[in-house]
């Protein structure tokens, strides 16, 4: 039976590193609308390969899994790290930027509304948490948990793939500090969920509602704007 060890991690940061690279030549050589968004659809695309490839062929038990207490995970966690995020990005005195999108002629661009609306809300959470929470996780800790034990082979994996998951997101969007203590929270909550709960769902749906909070505000804010 193929195990998630380290061939599967291998395959992964090469796929990711791949995609990294191309995704980054496309957006700087593309002048297009639209190269942000195959920037981004192929660094998607990089993730998706592992996740394929590790899925037909074995998985672990339990992990994709669903509950009802995934949801309840999802929504409340999700809102409470929004709150944090806007919390934080008003720790310098200034208020928080209300969010908004990119408009062309006094309304989003089709650009816009795939990169901003459907992408962070519905394939965003999917393929990241299915990548980074369940093949980068999930292989790293079974590779580490026989020689160092459950607890630190879980708090090794957090952390190195919710540094991976930042790093990609740095790369990609840029961001300040406020931004990478954002991503670092969202990262190890939806670690822990993984780590704790064996299912995969609550990762998702906490960054679903975590996404999904912005891109609310952000049309709310057009919508009275």
């Amino acid at each position: 039976m193929f195990r998630w060890r380290e061939s599967m991690l291998a395959v992964a940061l090469v796929a990711l590193g791949v995609a990294v690279l191309v995704g980054s030549l496309v957006a700087t050589v593309w002048q297009s609308p639209w190269a942000a968004v195959s920037a981004t659809a192929i660094v998607w695309m990089g993730m998706l390969v592992p996740i394929v490839w590790a899925f037909t062929r074995s998985r672990p038990i339990g992990l994709l899994r669903f509950r009802s207490l995934d949801l309840l995970y999802g929504l409340v966690l999700g809102a409470l790290l929004r709150t944090t995020q806007g919390w934080i990005d008003g720790l310098d005195g200034t208020p928080a930027p209300l969010p908004g999108l990119a408009e062309v002629d006094g309304s989003p661009a089709p650009a816009t509304l795939a990169l901003e609306v459907v992408a962070p809300v519905v394939v965003a959470p999917l393929v990241e948490e299915f990548f980074f929470r369940a093949v980068v996780l999930v292989s790293l800790y079974t590779v580490l948990r026989r020689p160092f034990g459950k607890v630190a082979a879980g708090f090794a994996a957090a952390l190195a793939s919710t540094a991976l998951f930042v790093l990609v997101h740095g790369i990609s969007d840029g961001g300040g500090v406020s931004g990478i203590v954002s991503l670092s929270l969202l990262g190890l909550v939806c670690s822990l969920l993984v780590l704790l709960t064996g299912r995969i769902w609550g990762a998702v749906l906490v960054h679903a509602v975590y996404n999904f909070s912005y891109v609310f505000l952000a049309i709310l804010v057009g919508v009275i704007g």
